[in-house]
Parts: structure tokens; sequence; C-alpha cells
């Protein structure tokens, strides 16, 4: 930063305002690069320019980079709360404390925007129209909520189009899941905003409300001899009756409710761990990671939310409680011993603050939820804890507590969190393969499937140029790989280069199989192999040849089997998640596939080559970001790249089998029937070059046969005698 700059900054700085209020630095580029609020904003934003203040290399750092400042001042401390937030979640600053989540809880929307309203289950919330409902924790409890509204309210969570009708339902409305508001007159306008009047109560929890609108209803159907609607109302009526009880139970302990933290700070990473109490019982965890705080805590440690005072104060504190609480909860080096004393007076910058950590954490954690439990304990004292606690509690509508437990039951949950913390941390950081079930868990919650998965089936597309148009499926099932189950398609309908109508082709002619057998048009699962298999040319007879399989089509076509395999079954059921190797072009492809043939709650996701984003059919404006380290990215990636070199392995012998053929009929008088003769009686090129004349005029004529013959082995006997 220049002088003129500097000067024009500190200029700036003499005439701020003694107000409370929010500060933002900038550098050159106009980019906000820390955000932090203060009583008085005039004295804490000087208290940058002291030369203590200087000592700190990354605060210098910080100082160097800003070149201009800007205000807003607001009306108390908990305003300058909540707007230092925003702030900090809009603008991300770099010098400032950024949650990193590796999860995010889901909500239940209700679509009220809609002709016809859906619900779904979604991490995001939007201004669309929309009622949202939630978070649940565990993750899972949002998807049994929705299956429960299938069930008794009969609200569809479908991809249908429902702005217009269509000529049949889907398989939903024939298993009573769905009141079939896509076909005209299956359902009124009138029923269908009952139902979504009776899902609403529900979600809202006013049981009391829906259970005599529904015994209204019961009755006045019973008494027009409406028995199977009555009826459907008793089943709702019961289920209304049954979380009632639940939740009279779950009353007396709201007091109980609370979220614990413990954090485990080694070699300049953090690992953070959340528990959620509810009822008394830890009911989920949620985990945080830093790897590159340490810088970011030596500029936060000296360019902090706090006064220049409390500043040091709270450092001095932090340092004591990490030393108290055990390397669970703060660095591995924590006992107090001299020489690790002397290596911190040496070297301030790199000494955790972890109370600055908290304090921008639980700003970001819960000044925008909805629901705040009574309690939240965390491990490490930090100077806005009051007030944050304050600003909770005013908008929360309920007494919120933020406390540091030192002794007792509460201490001893914090230490368990730290404990858990320490392990997380080295499972992130010192890279110990997950266990299978810990790998489907954190798939189903990146994924929001509804269940956890147990069979992946993964397609992509190769071709060069157009050339030899061929698909590949791969299968993830429990666990590992099921090659037996591998499937190579080549293209039948699509002439030219166009992945979009390859795959909704592969797609459809995959699961059109399954869909058959399951009504019923199979008389049994195992396919044979003299039947066609998915991917056969429909309707054309088996042939044998060079570029068939020996035992049938079908069996090289479609199988990609080791001579000792035998073949396997064919699924039962749809498979937990299709993924697709590809954009959203791909994706929405194979949707339409899917819909076409009925399917229209299967989970289906793809993942783009180069940015690594995964898309879920039906929130693509939300794609899942993970981290490069995740586990579940790296599953994803695995199959990902196993159906790419499956479908690469195919194109290639296609091609070789391309050019093969072509080589005979370069033998003068060798056209495309009489090379088809020679294939299917010999059985192969190879036998072909190695028949004598005598052999090959048995199927042509002794012309053709002789040519054939000296194509093959005169080059080598004119090698030969040159040689």
């Amino acid at each position: 930063m220049n002088w003129l700059s500097r000067m024009d900054l500190i200029e700036k700085i003499r005439l701020l305002p003694t107000q409370p209020g929010v500060y933002l630095y900038k550098n050159a580029e106009g980019q906000v690069i820390y955000v932090g609020k203060a009583k008085n904003l005039r004295a804490r934003v000087r208290s940058y320019l002291l030369q203590a203040s200087q000592v700190n290399a990354k605060t210098g750092s910080l100082m160097r980079e800003a070149v201009d400042l800007d205000y807003i001042l607001v009306a108390n401390e908990h305003e300058a709360l909540a707007l230092e937030n925003n702030l900090i979640k809009q603008r991300k600053p770099r010098f400032n404390i950024l949650l990193r989540d590796d999860k995010t809880y889901p909500y239940v929307k209700l679509t009220l925007a809609d002709r016809y309203p859906k619900v779904f289950v979604t991490r995001r919330l939007r201004k669309d129209g929309s009622a949202y409902y939630g978070p649940y924790f565990p993750g899972n409890l949002a998807y049994r909520v929705v299956e429960l509204i299938h069930r008794s309210f009969l609200l569809p969570s479908c991809k249908v189009d429902l702005s217009r009708y269509h000529q049949r339902a889907c398989l939903q409305y024939y298993i009573h899941r769905c009141l079939g508001p896509c076909v005209q007159e299956l359902t009124t306008p009138e029923l269908y905003a009952q139902a979504v009047r009776d899902a609403q109560l529900f979600l809202e929890g006013r049981q009391a409300e829906l259970e005599r609108s529904l015994t209204t209803r019961m009755m006045a159907a019973a008494e027009a001899q409406q028995f199977e609607a009555a009826a459907r109302l008793r089943d709702q009526l019961s289920t209304v009756h049954q979380l009632q009880e639940k939740q009279r139970i779950a009353t007396a302990e709201l007091s109980d409710d609370a979220d614990v933290f413990g954090y485990h700070f080694e070699d300049g990473s953090l690992a953070i761990n959340l528990f959620h109490m509810r009822g008394g019982k830890i009911v989920d965890r949620r985990e945080f990671f830093w790897e590159d705080l340490p810088e970011l805590m030596e500029a936060i440690g000296v360019a902090g939310d706090s006064e220049r005072e409390s500043s040091n104060e709270e450092t001095a504190t932090s340092e004591r409680d990490v030393t108290e609480t055990g390397s669970y909860q703060g660095t591995t080096s924590v006992v107090p011993n001299q020489s690790k004393q002397k290596e911190r007076a040496l070297a301030p910058e790199i000494a955790l603050n972890p109370g600055a950590v908290f304090s921008a954490l639980l700003k970001q954690l819960y000044i925008d939820q909805r629901y705040v439990p009574r309690t939240i304990l965390v491990p490490v004292d930090f100077t806005d804890r009051q007030s944050l606690a304050d600003l909770l509690s005013e908008r929360i509508n309920h007494r919120v507590e933020i406390a540091v437990p030192q002794r007792g039951e509460k201490k001893s949950l914090i230490d368990l969190a730290g404990q858990n913390a320490r392990q997380s941390y080295i499972q992130r950081f010192r890279v110990l393969e997950p266990s299978r079930k810990a790998i489907q868990e954190a798939l189903a919650d990146a994924l929001m499937l509804p269940e956890l998965p147990t069979r992946i089936e993964c397609f992509d597309i190769s071709h060069i140029q157009g050339a030899e148009t061929v698909a590949s499926l791969v299968v993830w099932e429990d666990g590992e790989m099921n090659k037996s189950a591998y499937r190579k398609f080549k293209m039948i309908t699509v002439v030219g280069v166009d992945d979009f109508a390859s795959m909704r082709e592969v797609v459809s002619r995959r699961y059109r199989r399954l869909r058959d057998n399951a009504n019923g048009n199979q008389n049994t699962g195992a396919p044979s192999l003299a039947e066609p298999r998915v991917g056969d040319h429909e309707g054309q007879p088996v042939l044998k040849g060079h570029d068939l399989s020996r035992a049938a089509y079908g069996l090289q076509e479609e199988r990609a089997l080791a001579p000792a395999e035998k073949p396997s079954r064919e699924p039962a059921t749809m498979p937990s998640l299709i993924l697709i190797d590809g954009g959203l072009g791909q994706l929405h492809a194979a949707a339409e596939a899917l819909e076409s043939l009925g399917f229209t709650s299967q989970p289906l996701a793809s993942i783009a080559k180069k940015e690594e984003v995964i898309y879920l059919y039906g929130n693509e404006d939300e794609p899942v970001v993970l981290d490069r380290r995740s586990p579940v990215l790296h599953l994803i990636q695995m199959i990902r790249d196993e159906s790419h070199r499956f479908a690469v392995g195919y194109h290639r012998q296609r091609r070789s089998m391309r050019d093969r053929d072509s080589e005979l009929l370069n033998v003068p008088g060798v056209g495309r029937q009489t090379r088809q003769r020679l294939l299917t009686h010999f059985g192969s090129l190879r036998d072909v070059q190695q028949a004598t004349a005598d052999s090959l005029a048995a199927v042509v004529n002794r012309k053709t046969a002789e040519s054939i013959w000296r194509h093959f082995h005169e080059p080598q006997a004119v090698e030969t005698t040159k040689g």
C-alpha cells in the first residue's frame, strides 16, 4: 500500500463516529477482505494502527492489503452481531473465520406457490413462495416425515410437471401414495387443497386442530355412505393420535435440549464436533474442519471482534482453558511445561485462539436459524458470549444460555465431544479409511437419498467423432464393484453424435426390462442367454459370426464376464441411485427416459468431469460441491472413472472389430456376404488367415479362395525371399 493510500485510510479512520456499527476493510480491487463489529467504531478501528498490532505478521498482512474502509452504523450491539454475520456470509472475506461445514440439515418443503403443491426434502431455504419446515435431525427424519405425508395425505414428491395434464398416472397413484393430480378427473382441486391444508397442520404441529378437522370430515363421509373416504380419514386420524402421544412425551423433555461443542487442534488444522441433544439423548453429530486456521487466527487474534483490552484478556483466558481441558479440546501440545511456554513466547503468532473461533462459528450457525436449543455448551469462553445469547433469546422467543461448564455432567459432555473431535481429525487429516456403513451414511446424507445406498448403477457414453458410439453400465453393490453385473450397449436408434439421445436410449433399454419383469411380462427373473437381453437388437435374430458372440449376441454385447464367472441375475428392484457421467444435459436425458417408463421418484444424479460438481435431479439449482478430501466424492469419482474405463475399453474393442472386418473386404472378390460366410464357417479372422486354400474353397469358389490365401500369405513369402 502506498503512502498516499495509507494517509487516506488513516484520515478516514480518524473521522469514524463513536457509535456501534460494522466496519469493512477493502483491498486495492475493492474486495472486502475483513468484516468486524464494534461498540465504538472509532476506538476499535484505531487499534489496528497501534505499533503493537503490527508485531503480528499476519495482522500486518491484513493492514498492508487494506486500502479502504467502509462502515455501517447500527442502533446497538445486537444489531451489529446480526449484520456482521450476514456480511460475512455474503462477502466471504478471507481474513474472517468462515464456516466450513460438511453437513447441512434437511428441511421439508411444501411448494404452496404451485398449482398442485408437492412435498420435498431440501437443504436450502429460498424465497420462492414455498413453506419450509425444519431443520430435522437426524437427517433421515425429514425423509420419514415426507414418507408419512405420502401415505397419509397423498401429496407427491415426483418430478412430473403438474402445470398440465398427462395421459396416465404413474405408479405412485396406483399404490395409494398420490392423489393423481397429473391426470384429469382423478382428483379435484378442492380435494387436493384440503390434503395440502391437512399436511400444513401436520407439519406445523397443530395436531389438535387437524384432529378436529379429520373427525368432522370422517363423520360426514360415513353419513353420506362414502365408506372408502371415511376409512382413509380414519387412518389419518389414527396417525395423528399416535403422533400426539409422542409429542406429549417430547414436550416434557424440551428442557433437556442442548448443543454441545468440542474441538481438537493439531499441526495447523482444526476439527470441531457438535452434538445435538434432544430429550436428553444425543440424536446426531455435526463436524467442522479448517486446514489453514492458524494463518486466519493470527490476523483475527489482533483484528478480532472485541475491544483491544478485552481481546488480550480473551487470549489469556483461552490459553488457560486449553491447558485445563486437555488435548481433546485444544492443541495436542497442551502440557504446561516450560519449553512449550518458551516456544509460545517466541512465536506467539502460531497460538490458537479458540474463543475467536467459537465466537464466529456460533454466530454463523444460530443467528439465522428458526430453532435454537435452550442450552449451548462450549469448551472456552469468548467476549461477546452473553451478547450473542441475548440476541438469540430475542429472536427465538425463549431464553438461550451459552455456557462454559467447568465441572460436572455438562463438562463430561464437552470432554466427550472433544474426544470425538479428535477422532474426526484423525479420520479427516490422517486419511484413515472409513467403514462401509459410514460411507453409505455420508453418501445418503450428501445426495439426499431416502435410505442407505446398497446399489449404484452408473452410465457413460463413449465415441470418437460419432463413430462406434457405445455405452457402459457399471454397478457398485454392497461396498464394492460388482463386475459380473456390468453391461455394454451398442447404439441402435441414434445416428451420428448425440450424447443426450444416446443416454436416453441406453437408460430406456436398461430399465424397460426391469419394469416389464415387475409387471409380470417375464416368467422368470433370471434371463436366459437365448433370450434378447437389455441392449439386444429387439426383434432381430441371434446370429453367429465374427462380430457377434460365439454363444449368443447378448453375451458379448451386453455382458462383461470373465470366462469362469457365471451370469448374475438381474436385480428385482431399482437401484438406490442412478449415476450419470456427464452434466445437466445427460442428467435430463436420463430423467426423460425414466419418466417415460413410469419411474418418477427414482434418485438420479450426475457428476461433471471438470468441475467435479454433483447435480441431483429435481435440485439442479443446488449442486452438491463436496470437499476434495471427502470419501463420498472419492467413491463417486471411482464409480464414474470405472464406467468411463469400461466404456472406452468397449469402444476400442468395437473399433478393432471394425478394422478387422474391413481387411477381408480389401480382398478382390470378397463382399459383405462372402465375408459373413467365411467368419460364420471359421469362427474368427485368425482362423481364416490360417486356413489353406483348399479349406477356403469349401466355402467360396476356387478363384476367390486363392485370392484370400495370397492376400494373407504372399507378402510373408516375399519378405522371406528377400531376407
